[in-house]
């Protein structure tokens, strides 16, 4: 329903309609395919790792947990998101909007678990250097059936340079990642731990930083306070920091503002705004642009807003001497990483898996 004299399109579509139309179109494509389906036997998927707090069948039963990737000590947590409706965009009369925030319109959102931090490198280095495979191997360890979903997803090439660029390692926020690489990231994830994890949509992300605010930012209008819940150009020192240190927003996620910019599900459109009210989100379908947000640690305090949108940019990979250039990393995106959600639903969305990578 669109009611242009306020300018506000309420999305009823949600995520779950557009999801089963998905899940019904790769289904049919499916079973085209294998038309002798009824004699394929069936693979069962082994059981998810083993956390009673993370199991809910309604929003009221969410709560925290902590998942520890299974054959390292590394950890992090996730915090239960309440589904809700909220006005997604910025008022014409916000400073420093951008005109890609607009018309504001009003969102439905289911509920889902989002990271309280930035994915660190502790994190993303198990996946991007199969840091839990090597270990297992040279403690003689054999893998569980869950762990051998995870080992045969496809994993990023080995990049030619340390991709920190110095700019920090253990605590901090995994940087330079191309869409593609946080996509699969998750998808590594979700076969490692048998729980469905994504990158969040644009709609869930402001929906989550602005926790229930209607604010230029989820603390307030003044930009002067920015300080004390991001990193950003005034207070970096010029370099992504430890994820966690800054306050948190309402809902107990720190970082929502600065540290680094976060991708989403979506391919960018600046006119996505007036076409909510049919699509929800939009899937990305090809590399450039792809939205991600949040503003980052060498941005100025506008960017850095609930409604401020930003977009990948070829650019990103000016400096990578390779050819064809990586498809997995950005070598001039510093102030880029990735944060995962995990949706009450299941897995709502249907995404097509990474494929290997081709040899040279």
């Amino acid at each position: 329903m669109v009611n242009l004299g306020g300018r506000r399109v309420f999305a009823q579509a949600g995520l779950l309609g557009v999801a089963l139309c998905l899940a019904a179109a790769w289904w049919i494509a499916a079973t085209a395919q294998h038309s002798d389906s009824a004699e394929t036997p069936v693979a069962v998927a082994p059981p998810a790792v083993a956390i009673p707090e993370a199991v809910a069948k309604s929003a009221d039963e969410m709560k925290r947990y902590t998942e520890k990737l299974v054959g390292t000590d590394v950890t992090f947590e996730m915090l239960p998101i309440p589904g809700g409706e909220f006005v997604m965009g910025s008022s014409d009369s916000e400073p420093d909007r951008g005109d890609d925030e607009g018309p504001q319109h009003t969102m439905k959102i289911a509920p889902f678990w989002m990271g309280k931090c930035e994915v660190s490198w502790d994190e993303y280095d198990i996946f991007s250097y199969s840091l839990d495979v090597k270990r297992r191997n040279l403690n003689g360890v054999t893998a569980t059936d869950r762990e051998k979903v995870a080992d045969a997803i496809t994993k990023p090439t080995k990049p030619y340079t340390d991709m920190t660029f110095g700019k920090g390692h253990d605590g901090n926020p995994a940087i330079c990642m191309t869409g593609l690489a946080a996509k699969t990231y998750c998808e590594w994830l979700s076969a490692k731990t048998g729980r469905f994890y994504r990158l969040p949509t644009e709609a869930e992300w402001e929906y989550a930083c602005r926790a229930g605010t209607t604010t230029t930012y989820s603390f307030g209008d003044d930009p002067a306070q920015l300080g004390d819940y991001a990193w950003f150009i005034a207070n970096s020192d010029e370099k992504p920091q430890k994820v966690g240190k800054k306050k948190p927003n309402l809902w107990g996620l720190h970082d929502m503002h600065g540290n680094v910019s976060e991708w989403c599900l979506d391919q960018y459109f600046a006119d996505a705004y007036s076409k909510h009210g049919e699509n929800p989100f939009f899937i990305v379908t090809k590399e450039y642009p792809q939205v991600v947000r949040g503003g980052n640690w060498e941005a100025e305090a506008a960017t850095c807003r609930s409604a401020a949108r930003e977009f990948s940019t070829p650019e990103w990979k000016v400096q990578d001497p390779q050819f064809p250039k990586s498809r997995w990393f950005h070598t001039d995106a510093l102030f880029v990483g990735l944060r995962v959600v995990r949706p009450l639903a299941g897995e709502d969305i249907k995404l097509p898996p990474t494929e290997p990578n081709k040899p040279k």
